[in-house]
């Protein structure tokens, strides 16, 4: 059954424009009926004038049928809004900074822009990227695209759904502790958690540095394959990238890949078994139908058990460093003067009540974690741990091209449900705090489904095996076609007993 037009891989469409098959004109007006048949999953925060982006996309797309070398024209990128464009609003989904106007691009949207690709607007996150639902917005919690009452998983949840849905070839987000993966699951498509350090991170808006990496979203692997040639390598304005040429440097596949289970995970208290039947299932399709060698691997439960609250002791201690700046005078509200002869004190907690009380929450105990008389028993305590996990995971990882594990321990929650319990909300990161630790790259694969809602499982390898996750999920999708379409009209879907009703 042939896709809608909106929902085709984006080099697919890219071929179909620049051959002429397809016009500019009709495929901005469908991406923008899209996206007006989808308003109630409120997945953008800023989306361009319809106008400007075709006449930018028509610009591209006849210079690169003249010759001009721009190996994205004819795609439309969803860029998360902590991700900073030149002109265009960026907030972080945050009254912090629902003013702030970039003078310049990110690295990596230059470079996408560089290659023809056209931005077509900034996509709904959890404030700050401290979230794993895409609820804790300033601008109103997004839907899952399968079920608008159920989340689509966080933090980049505005770009899984525009992604899922089409609007736009391809997505990018960033991913601390799950935030590309979780939200691709969630949502039904391919996101990738590049090797730390692959990817600049100049340009995105810090929550904490030693964890996070931006990377793409889309509805084939192959997309992801072309997104990356344009936006990995070095990067001398970030001085955490690697010095590597790019995209093509990498491993590939091997001839037979040698792919494990992780097994103690998938066994986990803390993993719902109808996920990791999904996953497991899947991995024996791969077998059945690719004739890859399937084995198992156990990382140890102390590990997993020490992960999750490891990560969430840096990420905050980060956090609170990095949000520090937002004072009102150099960074936050523009057009705010300190008056005289107030205490500056008073001036500080006025301007940051406008953080999110998830924020206020991580800041604060980050604070804690880095205080006279804490730091050496939280913070440094759980850089040791980190250490571990990561001597773990690449002995783990030494003897196989590929772990699977799943990247979500649940199906999507209803909405209000995981807010509500902070514990709660910071359990559904378990499965994807351990690359984020380690550094490795992790690779979201769609796996099926959950009472109608879809889940999803990842693939782990050893640093820099980035190309060599994306071309094993090529030859997935290419043979199981994992990826389905939504419902062409999310907001007029019943959800029925998926979502209790």
């Amino acid at each position: 059954m042939d896709r809608r037009l909106e929902t085709r891989p984006a080099f697919a469409i890219r071929e179909m424009l620049l051959s002429g098959e397809l016009s500019v004109d009709e495929y901005v007006a469908r991406i923008y009926e899209v996206i007006r048949k989808s308003e109630c999953l409120n997945a953008f925060i800023t989306l361009r004038k319809q106008e400007d982006v075709e006449k930018e996309l028509r610009s591209v797309v006849e210079r690169a049928s003249r010759g001009d070398n721009l190996p994205l024209a004819g795609v439309l990128v969803a860029v998360k809004d902590n991700i900073v464009t030149k002109g265009l609003r960026t907030t972080c989904a945050s009254r912090m900074l629902e003013e702030f106007i970039p003078p310049y691009n990110a690295t990596v949207v230059e470079r996408l822009v560089r290659a023809g690709a056209v931005i077509l607007g900034k996509t709904n996150m959890d404030e700050f990227a401290m979230g794993s639902t895409s609820e804790l917005s300033a601008y109103g919690p997004v839907g899952n695209p399968w079920c608008p009452s159920r989340v689509p998983g966080g933090s980049s949840g505005g770009s899984a759904v525009a992604a899922a849905i089409g609007a736009g070839g391809v997505a990018l987000g960033s991913d601390t502790g799950g935030s590309i993966r979780l939200p691709a699951a969630w949502s039904g498509v391919y996101g990738l958690k590049p090797t730390y350090g692959l990817v600049s991170r100049y340009g995105l808006v810090a929550y904490a540095d030693s964890l996070e990496q931006i990377g793409p979203l889309a509805r084939h692997p192959r997309d992801i394959a072309m997104v990356m040639e344009v936006i990995a390598g070095f990067d001398e304005r970030d001085s955490t990238t690697l010095r590597i040429g790019g995209w093509r440097e990498l491993p590939s596949r091997p001839v037979r890949p040698r792919i494990a289970i992780l097994r103690d995970l998938l066994e986990h208290p803390g993993v719902d078994e109808r996920v990791a039947k999904v996953v497991e299932k899947m991995v024996y399709r791969l077998s059945e139908s690719l004739g890859w060698d399937i084995g198992e691997v156990k990382l140890g439960s102390e590990i997993l058990d020490l992960a999750l609250p490891a990560y969430y002791v840096i990420a905050m201690s980060e956090a609170s460093s990095n949000l520090a700046r937002y004072t009102g005078i150099l960074y936050g509200p523009p057009g705010r003067k300190i008056v005289d002869n107030v205490p500056w004190t008073r001036w500080f907690s006025e301007v940051r009540k406008l953080f999110g009380w998830e924020v206020k929450r991580r800041i604060f105990m980050g604070a804690f974690a880095l205080s006279a008389g804490y730091r050496d028993a939280l913070y440094e305590k759980a850089l040791i741990i980190r250490r571990r996990v990561k001597d773990a995971v690449l002995r783990v990882l030494k003897n196989w091209d590929a772990v699977v594990l799943p990247s979500c321990v649940s199906p999507p929650p209803r909405k209000g449900e995981a807010i509500g319990d902070p514990l709660r909300m910071y359990a559904l990161d378990l499965a994807n705090v351990i690359a984020n630790l380690a550094g490795v790259p992790a690779l979201a694969v769609p796996a099926g489904t959950v009472d109608g809602l879809p889940v999803g499982a990842q693939l782990i390898s050893q640093p820099l095996n980035d190309r060599l996750l994306v071309e094993l999920a090529i030859e997935i999708e290419d043979h199981l076609h994992l990826y389905r379409e939504p419902p062409e009209e999310p907001c007029k879907v019943k959800c029925g007993e998926a979502d209790g009703e």
